[in-house]
């Protein structure tokens, strides 16, 4: 039996790597205007950084999964470290505009081989009744590497040059690879590892059992509906957006990202204990904050700029629960789907919000550099291509859950209507007075 604090010791190796990957992710997010003059890249251009990146990482979930079956998380959050730390060498170095996106793409394949294989490790090092937390912990703990582009990182940018600050991105990167090395493991001591690898029949078999679940596709597109408008924002557009669009100072958007984290670190716990309460009612917690997203960036986007600075910021915390509701996706995931296929769910669900995020990412720079480049009237124009993707997903969200209820009715499993559930609750509390 390993002890609580051996636990605790591999996952904060383990956590480390992912605040560093999330750091690599969203290291562009404060270099996007730095990175246009650096390179001559105009706006198109500049979305293709993340574009690639993120389109990497969509594509290699699945594939990820499987080698993790195969390899082990030590090997594959190694890999990650390596590929991330040679990934932001190549970028530092870079003049060329090839060989910056060639290190972009790197960073994303660096990433996709961290976050799904740190948590593999939590759920066999800790015991099943903490697992749920942990994950919650691990994701919500994790964005603090945006914190760490957005303050540390823009202030080495900014007062020593791109070299410099993304020579310490690597050598961060560096740091977290030989932490993963010392004390990250598979499993605890005496542990025995698995002997069987699926097939690939098998494989097949559970990619189309999983898809074929109406909760999967309910996953799926909650995750995409809510992810992609607070992660672009983090990522790339944001400060761009704030500096350019808004007039704010670069240190006075590198705040606005760090709030940003913070309020979502704030909200996570909130919406985790409602989903653990209320079960049935995970769906209208997704429709609830795209609709609120969409709102807000709808009197944004009406106010001709510069927007009153207490406007951005109830803007920026409304995207702040994006991330967090995001994860309800992977819930879905998991309760609909039998134990040995909810890996590849997982990976399914995830493909949703991170290709929402690229064609907005892609879409956004295309409307820029059609709409005369970084003015506060091209970005109004470009921010609206979100509308027409809040709208796919939340029809997928609508239609999907209407199809999963019916499956979970004929398990035996009712979803009384809303209404009922708020007229109860009214009962209860007049009862109890």
């Amino acid at each position: 039996m390993h002890s609580p604090s051996r636990a605790y010791l591999v996952w904060s190796a383990g956590l480390l790597a992912y605040v560093v990957a999330v750091l690599q992710r969203s290291s562009f997010g404060v270099a996007g205007l730095d990175a246009a003059d650096r390179f001559g890249a105009s706006p198109t251009v500049l979305g293709g950084f993340l574009v690639l990146q993120l389109l990497v990482y969509a594509a290699l979930q699945i594939p990820v999964g499987l080698l993790l079956d195969r390899f082990g998380a030590r090997t594959m959050v190694l890999a990650g470290a390596v590929t991330m730390t040679a990934a932001q060498i190549l970028v530092a170095l870079a003049t060329a505009l090839p060989l910056a996106i060639a290190a972009r793409v790197l960073v994303g394949i660096g990433d996709a081989l961290t976050f799904i294989s740190v948590l593999s490790v939590v759920s066999v090092w800790f015991p099943a009744r903490r697992v749920p937390l942990m994950t919650q912990l691990t994701a919500l703990l994790g964005q603090f590497g945006q914190v760490l582009s957005a303050v540390p990182l823009a202030t080495l940018l900014h007062g020593y040059g791109w070299t410099t600050a993304f020579l310490a991105a690597a050598a961060a990167g560096a740091v977290a690879g030989i932490a993963v090395l010392a004390v990250f493991r598979d499993r605890p001591p005496g542990t025995p590892a698995p002997t069987t690898v699926a097939s690939p029949r098998e494989v097949l078999d559970g990619l189309k059992g999983a898809w074929r679940h109406p909760g999967t596709r309910l996953g799926l597109w909650s995750h995409a509906g809510t992810q992609f408008s607070g992660l672009v924002f983090a990522l790339l557009w944001g400060v761009p957006y704030l500096v350019a669009g808004q007039g704010m100072s670069p240190s006075g958007a590198s705040v606005m990202l760090t709030v940003l984290v913070l309020a979502g670190g704030v909200v996570g716990p909130v919406f985790g204990e409602f989903t653990a309460r209320h079960p049935l009612r995970r769906s209208w917690l997704v429709l609830f904050v795209i609709a609120a997203t969409a709102l807000m960036w709808t009197v944004v986007l009406l106010v001709p700029p510069p927007v009153p600075l207490w406007l951005l910021v109830l803007l920026v915390l409304v995207l702040a629960a994006n991330g967090p509701c995001s994860a309800v996706g992977f819930d879905f995931a998991r309760t609909f789907n039998p134990e040995h296929r909810r890996g590849t769910a997982v990976g399914i669900v995830n493909v949703g919000g991170f290709t929402a995020s690229l064609l907005t990412t892609l879409l956004v720079g295309a409307v820029l550099g059609a709409a005369g480049g970084y003015t506060p009237d091209a970005f109004r124009t470009a921010w609206l291509v979100q509308f027409p993707i809040w709208a796919v997903t939340t029809v997928g969200v609508v239609v999907a859950r209407r199809k999963a209820r019916r499956v979970m009715a004929q398990e035996g499993v009712v979803v009384p209507p809303l209404r009922e559930v708020l007229r109860r609750s009214r009962q209860r509390r007049r009862d109890g007075s």
